[in-house]
């Protein structure tokens, strides 16, 4: 089948499909929170999200099949920017669907929102992601030392960014 990737709307019927996700802890520790969420907590955060103007959240699918989660939140509309996050369902890693993610949610970013800069933070140790945001087009910023609590140890945040101009150079 070829690949139809797209981002949607979140959805209610999505909670099944996130719950699996936010309760793997290996997934969760690189979200910097912790695992074990349970579906009437999931479904509360959703109502929220649904009023909540400064928060995007979208499933991306190939065809009909959810593969991960996408977000912009913390959207400023005065200051233009929002932080990203992705969560990928591991079935559906190692395939470049994280690239394609974020360069879906860059162009949504961008070129419907007029965002001037998109930001992310990442776990040090998290060479796949970082290598992916790299290719996308994010830059470096700072490191956050024992910026995150995770399993009994402080991680370092990698702060990283991107700029609209710098994006839609590349795209």
């Amino acid at each position: 089948m070829a690949e139809q990737l797209r981002l949607r709307a979140y959805e209610e019927d999505d909670i099944h499909f996130l719950h699996k996700l936010v309760n793997d802890p290996a997934i969760m520790s690189y979200w910097f929170e912790e695992a074990y969420y349970s579906k009437s907590r999931l479904k509360e955060i959703f109502e929220k999200e649904q009023q909540d103007s400064s928060t995007r959240s979208f499933i991306l699918t190939n065809g009909e099949q959810a593969l991960g989660l996408v977000q912009l939140f913390d959207i400023d509309f005065v200051h233009r920017h929002a932080e990203y996050a992705i969560m990928i369902d591991p079935a559906a890693q190692g395939n470049g669907y994280a690239a394609k993610a974020t360069n879906l949610a860059s162009d949504y970013a961008f070129k419907v929102l007029n965002l001037h800069k998109l930001f992310l933070y990442v776990d040090e140790v998290n060479e796949k992601a970082v290598h992916v945001y790299k290719k996308c087009g994010y830059k470096y910023v700072a490191t956050l030392e024992e910026a995150y609590f995770v399993n009994g140890i402080y991680h370092n945040a990698v702060l990283m960014n991107i700029f609209k101009r710098d994006y839609l150079g590349l795209n």
